[in-house]
């Protein structure tokens, strides 16, 4: 037998490739003649660089960074040469013909998860310390980049990053408004600078089709989960606009950039990287999908192994596992889901699904135990297979 096990993170407790080795341990002890096959998925959040650029045989290089709400955090992007990558994701990619690709992921330096539940208020936080990634990567000689947004502190429209590029913002006086974020907007009068002559392409992989304003935008859906009071909600979509707006002017982009499916990604920095910097976006698990050879892998499991922390209707609309649930059930393979929460409104047919979480169990003892609570629910599933 077998076993494609291909897990995305378990939010606030494990991570994808910890998933994977979690589960990879639990079919061993009951099934150790079962070959496995550990696959960690990302959604472009915690985990897309490593997960990337190890699979591509590449490097990581970690630095300094400056994080969601100040102070300094050490991130990490990976270098991986374009030949590293997988046709069907250099197909997707088109990277630059000089140069290694650098893979960097927003959450490493301006992630929620960097924060405690205290500190997270997308009115105070910036985003850059990505900007930061996105400037190491280039003098480290990137000839293209590839941005995961998921997993963002912010709703700063990307302009914490492009001020760490060379885009300079300044108030009524002149005073510099360094780094820029929401709470100072309403300062905010000058837009100068851009992004250095040669910057290297930007290729931001992102499944999120939210523009960036309105009932669908990224403030409305996002807003809240990234500690976002209710209170502030008006003001900052109404800010949210006009500094849009400023931004479209300076850099001569149609104001209807706003309205782009994609451009709400990780609190507007895929509207304000493509404004500014001319980014690109790509669909996000098709390129991570393409870069795992993940069809093929798929073709040649007899079990497919997945799951993240909630598992609902959502998942199953272009997310990870979802996906990875729809193509192996169209190839007539045995499929189990495991999360900590399953919340389907309609059965899969074919599909086995596992909530890991006993009944009862406070989401705090969830959260602690959750690599226990996934190992055991693995081992029983697998033992009665």
């Amino acid at each position: 037998m077998r076993v494609l096990i291909a897990f995305d993170k378990f939010k606030d407790s494990v991570a994808a490739a910890g998933a994977c080795a979690i589960a990879a341990r639990a079919i061993a002890a009951v099934r150790p003649g079962w070959d496995v096959d550990p696959c960690p998925l990302s959604d472009g959040g915690e985990g897309f660089a490593e997960i990337l650029t190890r699979a591509a045989g590449g490097k990581m290089t970690r630095i300094p960074a400056t994080g969601p709400r100040g102070g300094r955090v050490e991130a990490a992007f990976g270098m991986v040469s374009v030949d590293g990558i997988p046709p069907g994701a250099r197909a997707l990619m088109r990277p630059a013909e000089s140069g290694p690709v650098a893979v960097v992921e927003m959450a490493a330096a301006s992630g929620l998860a960097l924060l405690e539940p205290g500190l997270r208020d997308p009115m105070r936080a910036s985003s850059v310390g990505t900007g930061e990634l996105l400037r190491a990567a280039a003098a480290a000689g990137a000839g293209t980049i590839l941005l995961g947004v998921g997993g963002s502190a912010t709703h700063d429209l990307g302009l914490g990053a492009v001020g760490a590029l060379g885009v300079r913002f300044s108030g009524a006086a002149g005073e510099a408004l360094d780094p820029l974020v929401p709470a100072d907007w309403p300062f905010l009068r000058s837009i100068k600078g851009r992004v250095p002559e040669g910057f290297p392409p930007i290729l931001i992989a992102c499944d999120v089709n939210n523009p960036l304003l309105g009932p669908r935008g990224a403030l409305a859906v996002y807003g809240r989960q990234k500690g976002l009071r209710p209170a502030d909600e008006a003001s900052l979509e109404a800010g949210t606009a006009r500094v849009a707006a400023m931004v479209c002017g300076q850099f001569g982009r149609p104001n209807d950039l706003v309205n782009l499916p994609g451009a709400g990604a990780a609190g507007g920095i895929a509207f304000g990287l493509m404004a500014v910097a001319g980014a690109r976006l790509l669909p996000g698990f098709p390129l991570v999908s393409a870069w795992l050879d993940l069809d093929r892998r798929l073709e040649a499991a007899d079990m497919v192994i997945t799951g993240e922390g909630r598992f609902d209707d959502s998942s199953l609309s272009g997310k990870g596992p979802g996906s990875v649930v729809r193509r192996a059930l169209a190839l007539g393979k045995l499929v189990h889901v495991f999360a900590g929460e399953v919340s389907l409104s309609a059965g899969v047919p074919g599909l086995i699904a596992h909530a890991v979480t006993p009944p009862g169990m406070g989401l705090a003892e969830a959260l602690a135990r959750a690599a226990d609570l996934l190992s055991e629910s693995i081992g029983r599933a697998v033992s009665e297979a």
